[in-house]
């Protein structure tokens, strides 16, 4: 069973639902999620919020927000997960913004460096995660990382 179908068995038992904003997976968290039949039931929209305008106007992140700590970080990833949550009227909302490489990097925020933040019921956490390897690797890990915390999570409900 994979991570997806783990998860959309959990949120139909639970009835719940869940939504995805993503930056650096340019959509390959709702692509994972897309790909189990019937997933409709419990995940009705994804956000790729891939510009800083885009995460402006979708998520309503806050310019100000961005500007201050970057477009990669903790509060960017929070609000972003935040805010896909109202917007999809979702129970859970996994966020993802991170420099997956090749360029883009720096010394302070290097490539790999990716900022996920999950919220729910009675949940609201973020983590921040150095994964190494290429473009498709960073990426392929950020999405594993991402609906691997969300089932602990969501499994971890009463």
């Amino acid at each position: 069973m994979t991570l997806a179908q783990k998860l959309g068995k959990l949120l139909l038992e639970r009835k719940q639902t869940v939504t995805a904003a993503e930056s650096c997976t340019g959509g390959l968290i709702c692509a994972a999620i897309t790909d189990i039949s019937g997933s409709s039931d419990w995940f009705g929209r994804g956000f790729v919020a891939y510009a800083n305008q885009a995460k402006i106007e979708m998520l309503g992140v806050s310019e100000a927000m961005l500007q201050v700590y970057g477009a990669v970080s903790e509060p960017v990833a929070r609000a972003m997960a935040t805010g896909a949550c109202r917007a999809a009227k979702a129970d859970w909302a996994v966020a993802v913004s991170g420099i997956a490489g090749p360029t883009g990097g720096s010394v302070e925020k290097p490539v790999g460096t990716i900022w996920l933040a999950w919220v729910g019921p009675g949940v609201d956490e973020s983590e921040l995660c150095h994964f190494k390897g290429g473009r498709a690797e960073v990426r392929e890990q950020t999405v594993q990382h991402a609906l691997a915390r969300l089932v602990e999570l969501i499994g971890g409900q009463a």
